[in-house]
């Protein structure tokens, strides 16, 4: 794996990290797809760093556990903006 690879999967695992970021969040930050950090997070840090995988992997899922709840207190702020 090419050096800057190794750097930018390591960035974007510290970040996640430090911030419980999402996804959206750390793609956006890093100016990389979402397909391109899940690809980091989950197939390229394992085989970097595999404690600090888990410790992604463990956010991560919380976020997926949270997503429905988010999705819906967006479409609520949607809705309430419209009517003013």
């Amino acid at each position: 794996m090419k050096d800057y690879i190794e750097e930018r999967v390591l960035s974007v695992a510290n970040y996640i990290i430090d911030y419980k970021a999402t996804v959206r969040q750390a793609a956006r930050r890093f100016g990389i797809s979402k397909s391109t950090v899940h690809k980091d997070c989950t197939d390229r840090l394992e085989q970097i760093n595999p404690s600090l995988a888990r410790e992604v992997r463990q956010i991560l899922d919380v976020n997926k556990q949270e997503r429905h709840i988010r999705g819906g207190l967006a479409t609520r702020e949607k809705y309430l903006h419209q009517k003013e």
